[in-house]
């Protein structure tokens, strides 16, 4: 008997789990992460790309994942007639467009904003074979898909770095991030790799708030500066990048947002730290 109340009690706990809304997560697999660019490399051994500011997914062949692991929810017309074939890429709409694409993509029930978001493809990380390989292999996919929903990121070569200087300029002046620079030859590895590199003006990270400070002068009443902390235990204030109703309705404490800086001080500070938005809860 008590045997059988111990099993009646673990189904009971999990159906309760269930019913708070407790997310499942799947196994995503490897994930690939860059290092930062370096004006050390030879420019012409990568393959150079756009780097998207979307939300990172993961076609396992059945289902559309977020880095997390978390499902996401897509209408079926979506992902009709994708390959059977592990896919890494990111749902993405236009530059400077993160927090509509993340409230389309995030939601639970899909709406008809999916007919604005593509999966921007980049990678096959099952594929053991160089990049210039599986990039040949992602066009052949997408031909034979025939879905305009899939779509492939745009690989191009540069022979210097004059000239990968000159395409970051134009693209960050345009509203994009930065650009990826690929190596030919790379392996798709789980983890940071110095094979995949981002190159942008500035750099980004993540942190958590922890309160808001007060504001004074035109801020009188609202949020003046939010206090952070980085994942590291690093905590600073960052009082800029927010619009004014950002300022009267700020991030919640405890939410985690992402901001841009310009490099670290000897204490490990973000330099002229600037808001840009806040990260959605599921990722």
């Amino acid at each position: 008997m008590k045997h059988i109340y111990w099993i009646s009690s673990l189904i009971l706990l999990f159906s309760q789990c269930i019913s708070a809304g407790e997310t499942t997560r799947f196994d995503t697999g490897p994930i690939q992460l860059a290092k930062a660019y370096s004006t050390e490399i030879k420019v012409s051994d990568y393959l150079i790309s756009e780097k998207l500011d979307g939300i990172r997914a993961r076609w396992t062949g059945k289902m559309l994942l977020s880095r997390n692991g978390n499902k996401i929810n897509t209408p079926a017309w979506f992902t009709k007639g994708w390959p059977n074939v592990a896919m890494d890429g990111e749902l993405w709409t236009k530059r400077s467009d993160f927090q509509r694409i993340a409230s389309i993509v995030l939601s639970d029930i899909p709406d008809q904003r999916w007919q604005e978001i593509r999966m921007m493809l980049f990678d096959l990380p099952n594929e053991n074979t160089p990049f210039y390989l599986r990039v040949a292999k992602m066009k052949k996919l997408i031909e034979q898909t025939k879905n305009p929903t899939l779509v492939m990121v745009p690989q191009t070569t540069m022979r210097s770095t004059q000239q990968l200087e000159a395409k970051l300029k134009a693209v960050t002046n345009a509203g994009a991030e930065g650009l990826m620079l690929h190596h030919r030859h790379a392996l798709y590895q789980n983890g940071r790799t110095n094979k995949l590199l981002k190159a942008k003006r500035y750099e980004d990270d993540e942190a958590k708030v922890i309160a808001h400070l007060e504001g004074k002068g035109k801020f009188v009443g609202m949020m003046g500066s939010l206090l952070v902390e980085t994942r590291e235990g690093i905590q600073f204030k960052i009082g800029s990048g927010f619009t004014q109703s950002e300022r009267g309705a700020p991030p919640p404490i405890g939410s985690w947002i992402t901001f841009k800086h310009y490099g670290v001080t000897k204490r490990g500070i973000p330099r002229f730290a600037s808001f840009m938005y806040v990260r959605p809860h599921k990722e």
